[in-house]
């Protein structure tokens, strides 16, 4: 019988008190789910570029042609901003208007595709922002959190660690002591050296004999210091409470394969970026050599960096950063593999991400079997006056927005107010656009960071 004429007939019924009009409503509810939603259409793509918190961030924002459905992604690549806002307006914009919204990974592979060279992080970062958004869209059409479509909660929140550094180790303990006062069981350790440009911590105004004009930093030095900062800590902080420690990949192989064998006796939760992505091949030494936790991959951009990591077993957390990997499509497949080989996901959290990057690592954190651990930026007020529905903090566990899609909603008019300007200037304080920095040993050679 044809819909019509069925309805007719239970409106018949309805009327003559066989069947009640809540009846008759809730099966016109069915109805209505049977049939589905119509297929929206990505009418309109926009970029939303602002610096709230003086790192420079950029939000991808897709309409489509459903009154008020439309979505947001991250597309920050903070220290080439200004390159991520063409790529999606004067390339993926006009590649992808009139195209179906509802198509996620058929729209995924059409971007990464399109350039024929690929796996970089403009394009990355540009396409993440398209991705993100779709998703958003979906949880927005759905009426739920992005989670839910990943298959629901495998737990309540996110554990996450915060960072504590400082010029001299009692400045870094007293940092991780407020850290854990704020109910945080986990916390970054990063400890400066005397007239060197340091990670996570500054060297403060000592001066260092050195042949040229820029920052310096001695790895030998550093190491020294880090070695003694991980005893202190682990002294004055207990066994309870988990240190990270970060090496941001600034000293050679051959050292980061000592230094983690150095620090196996502090039983870090894990040891960060001990070799640059060109070194990979040394984390067999690591492996063969000690049981330190490993993790890498917040500079990935490619399947062919973090794969034989993750097949070998080389590592046991995985670092990286979704929009540099091409945002949440392309990282719950990376999070799937990883679980196969008992890797856990520790997806890249810093301040140049904005909350909606946030808000799609908490996404997969909580739906992914194999979280191990999310890093965790504050929003500050600024932020959360443009970005309306951040990610809650409490006592050490970041929790979800239970709103469709991401449940954030972003303040153009607001957005506005923070425009880019220099943005960070990098080690040294220079204004390089939101760049980077140069960094040498004392006799002028440049050290990987």
């Amino acid at each position: 019988m044809r819909r019509r004429g069925w309805l007719q007939m239970l409106a018949g019924r309805a009327l003559g008190g066989v069947v009640s009009r809540r009846e008759l409503a809730a099966q016109e509810r069915v109805e209505q789910a049977v049939r589905g939603m119509p297929s929206p259409r990505i009418q309109d793509i926009r970029v939303i570029a602002t610096a709230p918190a003086n790192s420079r961030l950029v939000v991808v924002k897709v309409v489509t042609d459903q009154p008020g459905l439309y979505g947001y992604g991250c597309a920050t690549f903070t220290q080439r901003a200004d390159l991520v806002v063409p790529a999606v307006e004067r390339y993926l914009k006009p590649l992808l208007a009139g195209r179906p919204a509802d198509r996620i990974d058929d729209t995924w592979q059409l971007c990464y595709n399109s350039s024929y060279w690929r796996n970089g992080p403009v394009l990355n970062n540009a396409i993440s922002g398209v991705d993100q958004a779709l998703w958003d869209i979906k949880g927005r059409q759905a009426g739920m959190p992005v989670y839910q479509l990943l298959g629901g909660k495998c737990r309540e929140a996110a554990d996450c660690y915060g960072h504590a550094g400082g010029a001299e180790i009692p400045q870094v303990i007293e940092s991780a002591k407020r850290w854990t006062a704020r109910g945080f069981r986990h916390v970054r350790v990063q400890i400066g050296v005397p007239g060197m440009s340091g990670y996570g911590a500054g060297g403060g105004a000592a001066s260092v004999p050195k042949l040229h004009n820029d920052p310096v930093y001695e790895p030998a030095a550093y190491l020294r210091r880090a070695l003694k900062l991980l005893e202190a800590c682990r002294k004055e902080l207990g066994e309870e409470i988990e240190l990270l420690h970060d090496i941001h990949e600034r000293v050679s192989p051959n050292q980061a394969v000592q230094f983690a064998k150095d620090v196996e006796r502090f039983k870090l939760f894990f040891l960060e970026d001990p070799l640059s992505p060109e070194d990979l091949a040394y984390f067999r030494q690591i492996r063969a050599q000690c049981a330190t936790p490993l993790a890498m991959g917040e500079l990935f951009n490619s399947p062919h960096e973090w794969t034989p990591l993750i097949a070998e077993r080389l590592i046991d957390y995985l670092r990286i950063h979704l929009s540099q990997a091409g945002g949440l499509t392309p990282c719950r497949k990376i999070a799937a593999f990883a679980e196969m080989f008992g890797v856990k996901t520790a997806w890249h959290g810093p301040g140049d991400v904005s909350p909606i990057g946030h808000a799609a690592n908490i996404a997969l954190d909580v739906a992914c079997y194999n979280f191990g651990i999310q890093e965790y930026s504050p929003f500050n007020e600024r932020l959360q006056e443009v970005f309306q529905g951040c990610p809650v903090m409490k006592d050490g566990y970041l929790y979800p927005n239970e709103a469709p899609g991401w449940g954030i909603e972003v303040d153009e008019k607001a957005a506005a107010k923070y425009p880019f300007g220099a943005g960070r200037g990098g080690p040294g304080g220079r204004n390089l656009n939101g760049g980077w920095g140069v960094i040498r040993r004392r006799d002028g050679t440049i050290i990987k960071q």
